[in-house]
C-alpha cells in the first residue's frame, strides 16, 4: 500500500477517535448522575434504646452507585442494615453498603435496608431531623427525615 493510500484510512481513524473522546467527556458513554432521595421517614423511639430510618433513593444516571453510610446532627453515625428473614422469625445485620443500580430506585424499609440509630434522643412526631447519606462514587447527599409513629400513618 503506498502512502498516499494510507492516509485517508488513518485519517478517518484519527477524527474517530476524537469524536469518540468528545462524547465519552461530554457524557455520551454512560452519564454519572449523583443519587436523589425523597424526604424519609424515622420511627420515633419507643423504648429510647434504638431507631430506624428509611429513604426513597433514585439513580438517575447510567452509573450503578452504593449508599456506604450515613451521618446525623443529633448523636453521629447511623449504621446501615438489612432485615434477614429466617423461617418465622428474623433478625438484622449491619452491611457494608447497599446498591442503587444505574437509572433504578431503591426504597429502604422496616422488611429490607434501613438506618440504625443507636440511642436517640427523644423525638416527637411532626419533627424533621437532617441526614447527610454518603455513597462511593456520587458526593454527599442532605436529606431531611420526618419524625412518625411506628406504625402510624406515614410509617
Amino acid at each position: 500500500m503506498s502512502r498516499a493510500a494510507a492516509i485517508p484510512p488513518t485519517a478517518a481513524a484519527v477524527t474517530a477517535l476524537v469524536l469518540l473522546c468528545g462524547w465519552t467527556s461530554f457524557g455520551g458513554a454512560g452519564r454519572a448522575a449523583p443519587v436523589v432521595a425523597a424526604e424519609g421517614r424515622i420511627l420515633v423511639p419507643v423504648n429510647g434504646a434504638a431507631t430506624a430510618a428509611f429513604f426513597v433513593l433514585r439513580n438517575p444516571g447510567d452509573v450503578p452507585d452504593e449508599l456506604t453510610g450515613a451521618s446525623w446532627g443529633r448523636t453521629g453515625r447511623a449504621v446501615l442494615k438489612r432485615h434477614v428473614h429466617r423461617g418465622a422469625t428474623g433478625s438484622w445485620e449491619p452491611v457494608a453498603s447497599l446498591a442503587v443500580p444505574a437509572r433504578a430506585e431503591v426504597r429502604m424499609s422496616p422488611e429490607g435496608a434501613d438506618l440504625l440509630i443507636a440511642r436517640p434522643p427523644a423525638l416527637r412526631a411532626g419533627e424533621w431531623v437532617e441526614f447527610t447519606l454518603h455513597f462511593r462514587h456520587g458526593p454527599d447527599l442532605r436529606v431531611r427525615a420526618l419524625a412518625v409513629a411506628p406504625g402510624g400513618a406515614g410509617a
